[in-house]
């Protein structure tokens, strides 16, 4: 019976390229990162000899092989970007900032996060002193009614507020918070006279009401600053502060500026 000869059915992979090696039809072969399938029976001819070697897949490119990254980042928590030239390490930021895009054609920063409350300072009135006075003119209510804040950034802003409760002989009181420590705008912050109380007029003489006042305030610098309460009396008036049994606190927030 006649016998046909079908040759390989599949490729045969051979591994590298051996010059020793007798090689048949369809052997495949890699060299030089390329690989070759052999259309003649052939030994000792390199895969490049096209008259016995077919191509079958080319290498590519050689890549660095990391040594762009290693001599670019060298320290913990380093990451890469590319500028208009090459590679480019960003060191790490401070903590709690957040990775910063600044748009096409500009390299990425750090940025510090915007918005939010950067720092309360707090002080409570504690016992049954109270603090008075008759006064016409702006004083300050007492120890316990001060505060005092040094600011991260001198664009940001800090909120005062404050909670006391008061009683009155009658006439109208009149509150202000002070500011002290800043390169400039020190002094009240309320202008024209302070807040008014009118809850006395309205009461009646010896009568408590509990009161409240918030002031946002812009500031210069980042010196420490001290808010105080203060208060003064209309005509022929005597106000009380803290009395007994009040739940009275005063307390000074920075706010990031970008949030105004």
């Amino acid at each position: 019976m006649a016998q046909v000869n079908l040759g390989s059915i599949k490729f045969n992979w051979k591994g590298a390229y051996n010059a020793g090696t007798a090689y048949a039809i369809d052997d495949v072969v890699s060299y030089n990162g390329s690989s070759y399938i052999a259309k003649t029976a052939t030994t000792g001819n390199l895969p490049t000899v096209t008259a016995n070697w077919d191509i079958m897949s080319s290498a590519g490119t050689n890549g660095t092989n990391g040594t762009d990254l290693t001599s670019t980042l060298t320290t913990q928590g380093d990451i890469v970007y590319r500028d208009g030239s090459g590679l480019q390490r960003l060191g790490a930021g401070t903590s709690g900032q957040f990775l910063k895009t600044l748009g096409t054609g500009a390299n990425p920063i750090w940025g510090d996060v915007a918005g939010g409350i950067k720092q309360i300072k707090f002080a409570s009135s504690t016992g049954t002193t109270q603090y008075t006075t008759s006064s016409s003119s702006f004083v300050d209510v007492g120890a316990n009614y001060q505060v005092t804040i040094t600011p991260t950034s001198a664009s940001n802003r800090i909120l005062i507020y404050t909670q006391f409760a008061d009683q009155g002989t009658g006439g109208r009181a009149y509150y202000n918070f002070n500011k002290s420590g800043d390169s400039s705008s020190n002094g009240d912050l309320i202008p024209n006279g302070g807040w008014a109380n009118v809850e006395n007029v309205m009461g009646g003489a010896g009568n408590g009401y509990t009161s409240g006042m918030m002031v946002d305030n812009s500031i210069q610098s980042t010196n420490a600053l001290t808010y105080k309460l203060r208060f003064k009396n209309g005509s022929s008036s005597t106000t009380h502060v803290n009395v007994a049994d009040s739940i009275s606190f005063m307390m000074a927030m920075e706010l990031d500026g970008g949030l105004f």
